[in-house]
């Protein structure tokens, strides 16, 4: 092997420790995968999805808990969709798997106007799909492949666009109460999950049903959050900590907190008392 070769070895190495380390900790940190767990693995042909499979097959290995994995593909009859790419690799890495086939191309071809985003329905028909799926074929848990940047993007788009501060949970329960949603690339970086992939040399493919169509707003997001991971290194790391270290009280939201009855404590002494009210800082300059 040539020096050239053993380094970029050696990045591989450190680079799949650090995806496996960061996949296990949102595990953890979740309880994403109890004993005995059947985890459907959503499969859609991305780097994100076949990197997500890929660690989770070898986490299933060491961890002192069993649980199923079963890869899970909708075939949405996309035009040219290449059909023997994914039963291919499933089958050379000899995971069980099964692939959905339902014709939603059509249906969003028919109802979304030429030109229009069919990002918001062709969502919503894949959701279905799968969760019908998963309630037919008793699964526990549905592992999607969102990473960090998607949860922090998501949280943004939502500030900008919506009025919320609302993101992508790591875990979730959905809105029949039939399934839960887990995301365990939560913890991982887009880049990393980039380069994993290059490394693997999965056989991508691309999603093509609306042209390679982009959300424009998600891509003026993705933009934003680059150029300041490349100005302000660490920012994205503080953002993505913020999601995870919410003050209720220190917000504005009268349905999380209660402000309308906050009553004074007159001889109330806490103990290291400081007060938390960043304004009042600004009041006393």
């Amino acid at each position: 092997m040539s020096e050239l070769e053993q380094k970029s070895r050696t990045q591989f190495n450190k680079l799949q420790k650090r995806l496996r380390r960061n996949v296990g900790e949102a595990i953890a940190d979740f309880n994403m995968i109890e004993a005995n767990d059947k985890v459907m693995v959503c499969l859609s042909g991305g780097k994100d999805s076949y990197t997500m499979l890929d660690i989770l097959l070898n986490l299933q290995k060491t961890a002192p808990i069993p649980f199923e994995i079963v890869a899970v593909n909708l075939d949405q009859k996309q035009p040219g969709f290449p059909e023997h790419v994914l039963p291919e690799y499933l089958q050379s890495i000899a995971v069980p798997y099964h692939i959905i086939e339902n014709d939603t191309y059509s249906i969003v071809k028919r109802i979304i106007p030429e030109g229009k985003t069919t990002c918001s329905l062709c969502s919503r028909l894949r959701r279905g799909s799968l969760y019908s799926y998963a309630k037919a074929n008793n699964i526990t848990k549905i592992a999607l492949g969102h990473h960090r940047d998607d949860i922090i993007e998501t949280f943004f788009l939502n500030m900008f666009y919506a009025g919320k501060l609302k993101a992508m949970p790591p875990k979730l329960l959905s809105d029949d109460k039939q399934n839960i949603i887990i995301r365990p690339l939560a913890y991982c970086r887009e880049k990393d999950i980039n380069r994993f992939a290059a490394f693997k040399q999965f056989p991508i493919i691309p999603c093509n049903l609306c042209g390679s169509q982009e959300n424009l707003q998600r891509v003026a997001m993705k933009k934003m959050l680059n150029g300041w991971d490349k100005q302000f290194p660490g920012r994205i790391e503080t953002i993505f900590a913020s999601l995870q270290n919410i003050a209720p009280s220190q917000m504005a939201d009268t349905q999380l907190f209660d402000f309308a009855h906050l009553q004074r404590i007159p001889d109330y002494v806490a103990e290291n008392s400081t007060d938390s009210d960043p304004g009042l800082d600004i009041l006393q300059r």
